[in-house]
């Protein structure tokens, strides 16, 4: 589904992603774990268009999306949950909701698009129950599902996560979790996360990758990244 060969993404003169190469097949959940300042974040805007100078390639569905608009590569499939959620907080939960529709939405569309808000409401209760409360007031958690939501308003194939566990109690984080696990076995989801909390992220994929100052160091299973020594040393903290 994605394939980036030989990336190289530049702020100004400043190279922050080194050659990266990488592939997600269709229905994988692949998890990427990396520390603070690791590239993470630059190769999650790197695919969706928001980084100003890139060279190599990203693919997806076999087409080249390297200088695409970012309205453009939504509307073709793929969507970021954002790290810091980044809602529109003056606004209402289904006003956050229905902005996730905009590279889709139009009047004879409507019928489609409340039904699928409807569809959300079943993944997310809670959003429901609070879809005329300001985004602003939820709490942490509610606010990543909305945020989660919101992606998921796009009718994405690939959906990108950065960083869903930041900030959030371990319960909370235990349920959006199952919630991501959920939608994959049940739709044809493919999911792309980048995490913190290495051992969840890890926990719930089928193959993850290792960044480090800008390059990819480790790849592998869920299996083989779980009982890498070098993994385990400096993201699980075991010797």
């Amino acid at each position: 589904m994605l394939s980036i060969q030989s990336l190289k993404s530049y702020y100004e003169s400043i190279c922050a992603l080194k050659s990266v190469s990488l592939h997600i097949k269709k229905g994988e959940i692949i998890t990427m774990i990396g520390g603070n300042g690791s590239g993470k974040s630059t190769l999650l805007n790197s695919i969706l268009g928001l980084v100003p100078r890139v060279t190599g390639t990203i693919q997806f569905e076999n087409k080249e999306i390297v200088g695409l608009a970012p309205s453009v590569i939504v509307k073709m499939g793929i969507s970021m949950v954002p790290e810091g959620r980044q809602l529109f907080y003056p606004m209402t939960v289904l006003d956050n909701l229905l902005l996730g529709t905009y590279s889709h939405y139009s009047m004879k569309e409507k019928k489609n698009i409340a039904q699928r808000v409807d569809w959300i409401f079943d993944i997310f209760p809670v959003l429901g129950e609070r879809k005329r409360q300001l985004a602003g007031t939820l709490s942490g958690g509610e606010q990543q599902m909305l945020s989660i939501a919101r992606a998921l308003m796009s009718k994405p194939k690939l959906l990108i996560l950065d960083e869903p566990s930041v900030g959030l109690a371990p319960k909370i984080i235990e349920n959006i979790f199952q919630t991501l696990v959920n939608l994959k076995e049940k739709t044809d989801l493919t999911i792309f996360l980048v995490e913190q909390n290495a051992k969840l992220g890890l926990d719930i994929c089928q193959r993850g990758y290792v960044i480090e100052t800008g390059q990819i160091i480790l790849s592998g299973s869920k299996d083989e990244l779980l009982n890498n020594k070098e993994v385990l040393r400096a993201y699980l903290g075991k010797e």
